[in-house]
């Protein structure tokens, strides 16, 4: 046997278990661990600049490719609170990631050492597991344990708490013959499966809302497969846009009350059957449920056995794997077809298709300062198939849900339950880190943007080059809209003259200048025309400096963007709607 200490062998884990990358920062009761992360090589680190930005970064980056699990690792005490947020930010949307925090000595827990807290404790409603490890001997095996966890059933993160003694001690580990444990996904039968599909048979309008579920199980291209061999028409949630792509002629639109689609909410509202795969049905996107049911039959395929009938009791449930659930819907499916046992869906998906075509918002607006409808307009011009989109919460994500286009899973990265401030730059740049080779357009109004904006020097120390587009109105925009209930406009206003940059006319914060003083680059933009050689521009400098560069455009101070406050079939609509194909000419149904 070898003797290493604690930490060496809990790097000899990581690396067994796939990890070549590391976002944190250093400190005294973790500096042990470093020091292993040295000596032992082969896991790179990204030195963030808050701790916080550190576990959105791990998020970002388990999230931009399947198989991933991001890594962020703090000091004690702070450190480890810090990461609370991306740890609820993970668990909400059933995301692995592991947080690795230092701890006072263990003799002294009990003591009110410096920077002592018991994480643990404070941690355990956001992870699936937390602990403080105070046997050394038991660092690795807490390891191996932390990632079985983190695969098996409902995904999710886990927090390991280390004092500096027991990672500083001596211990026999073999790296060479460890083995990751087996992960455990539950998976439907076929007896569950051949009773669903009878019950999708028996519809005349059936639907499949296909959830994040499924690109955890990078399964989406079993989805697809499966919606062709029936014929049935998709929805995805948010957290599930880009299982099938937004021109497939199977793709009917997102629903719900917020980030939807005119023609999905419709569709939904249509249908008299819903098949949910990998979905939780997030009050977002049912509104009120009791008129998102009525009249309709629901089967709910989940991972997690709770969570069937957490929101509303189902007609059948079935607790399974997405992707091992798929599979089998495609092999029955097969064989009903074969059988010539399948409905014609043709006419039902034809129909969902016209409203595709007609049921649309307007984006081409000209007015001065820029109507927000207009930048994803631009943006839909500029950035292709093969852009990963990156946002977190805001009229910004919200109406970018409503208007861009996402062709791929894994290419709509979006913090959905949680919806932390300040998540989108670390995500971008976790994002960034995973895949080098992707365009990546990161999407943030002004609040999320200054939230955590100085982790964009890490994107310019370590070069991670991607495009964070902007929309400035100086306002919390969406919380000024929900104000308008209580007849309010009470503590949003971000707006200010600022005596260093007149030329902003009162729009407060200088970003241009706080983003180049961070060691990146900054186009500000006022006139919808310049919009689209802006993002060239961007492109061009992002390629040259291989930092991120940053697009503000400078909206109009007050945008109401549609939504509901109540059900599917009361979204407000405050624009006017596209009554021609000018006046929405990036819209899907233009590419159809």
């Amino acid at each position: 046997m070898t003797r290493m200490t604690a930490a060496e062998a809990a790097v000899h884990v990581l690396r067994k278990e796939g990890v070549d990358v590391a976002f944190g920062l250093p400190g005294a009761a973790i500096n042990p661990f470093y020091a292993a992360l040295r000596k032992v090589g082969g896991v790179d680190h990204v030195l963030a600049r808050h701790v916080e930005g550190a576990s959105h970064m791990a998020e970002g980056y388990t999230r931009a490719r399947a198989g991933n699990i991001g890594v962020c690792i703090g000091t004690s005490g702070p450190a480890g609170t810090d990461m609370i947020t991306g740890l609820y930010s993970a668990s909400a949307d059933s995301i692995p990631i592991l947080c690795i925090t230092g701890q006072a000595p263990s003799d002294k827990l009990h003591k009110e050492d410096f920077q002592a807290v018991d994480i643990k404790a404070i941690a355990g409603p956001v992870t699936k597991w937390a602990i403080t490890v105070l046997e050394p001997a038991q660092v690795p095996r807490a390891f191996q344990q932390a990632f079985q966890l983190m695969r098996s059933s409902r995904p999710g993160p886990v927090l390991i708490d280390l004092p500096i003694n027991v990672q500083m001690a001596e211990i026999e580990f073999d790296p060479d013959t460890y083995e990751p444990l087996p992960a455990y996904k539950p998976t439907a039968s076929r007896a569950q499966i051949e009773k669903a599909l009878a019950m999708l048979n028996a519809a005349e309008r059936p639907l499949l809302v296909a959830g994040g579920g499924i690109i955890n199980a990078d399964a989406a291209d079993k989805l697809v497969e499966f919606a062709e061999l029936t014929g049935v028409p998709v929805i995805p949630t948010l957290m599930g846009w880009g299982t099938i792509p937004d021109d497939h002629p199977l793709m009917a639109g997102m629903a719900g009350l917020q980030t939807s689609h005119r023609y999905g909410n419709a569709t939904l509202l249509a249908s008299d059957f819903v098949m949910g795969i990998g979905n939780r049905w997030a009050n977002r996107h049912t509104g009120d449920v009791a008129s998102y049911t009525e009249g309709r039959t629901f089967v709910h395929v989940d991972i997690e056995p709770t969570q069937i009938g957490r929101i509303f009791g189902p007609d059948y449930g079935i607790v399974s794997d997405a992707g091992a659930a798929l599979e089998l819907f495609i092999e029955v499916a097969r064989d009903l077809k074969a059988a010539g046992h399948l409905k014609d869906r043709s006419a039902w998906a034809e129909t969902c298709r016209e409203r595709k075509r007609t049921l649309l918002r307007k984006t081409h607006f000209d007015e001065v300062p820029v109507k927000p409808q207009r930048v994803y307009e631009e943006m839909n011009r500029a950035f292709g198939r093969n852009t990963r989109y990156v946002s977190t919460i805001g009229l910004s994500q919200i109406a970018g849900a409503q208007f861009l286009h996402v062709y791929k899973p894994r290419h709509w990265i979006n913090c959905g339950q949680a919806g932390p401030l300040g998540w989108t730059i670390p995500a971008a740049l976790g994002v960034c880190r995973a895949d080098p080779d992707a365009e990546v357009v990161a999407l943030s109004g002004d609040y999320d943007f200054q939230f955590m904006v100085e982790e964009l020097a890490v994107g310019a120390q370590f070069n991670l080059p991607y495009i964070h587009v902007l929309v400035n109105n100086s306002y919390l925009g969406l919380i000024r809209q929900a104000q308008r209930n209580f007849d309010m406009d009470y503590c949003v206003q971000l707006a200010f003259e600022n005596i260093n940059c007149p030329e902003i006319n009162g729009y407060g914060v200088d970003h241009v200048s706080v983003v180049e003083g961070l060691g990146c680059k900054a186009i500000r933009v006022t006139e919808p025309g310049r919009i689209g050689a802006a993002f060239a521009e961007a492109r061009e400098l992002m390629q040259r400096h291989r930092v991120p560069v940053v697009v503000e455009v400078i909206l109009e101070r007050v945008t109401n963007i549609a939504m509901s406050g109540k059900g599917l079939a009361d979204v407000n609509e405050f624009e006017a709607l596209a009554e021609t194909a000018e006046e929405a000419p990036t819209s899907i149904a233009s590419l159809m």
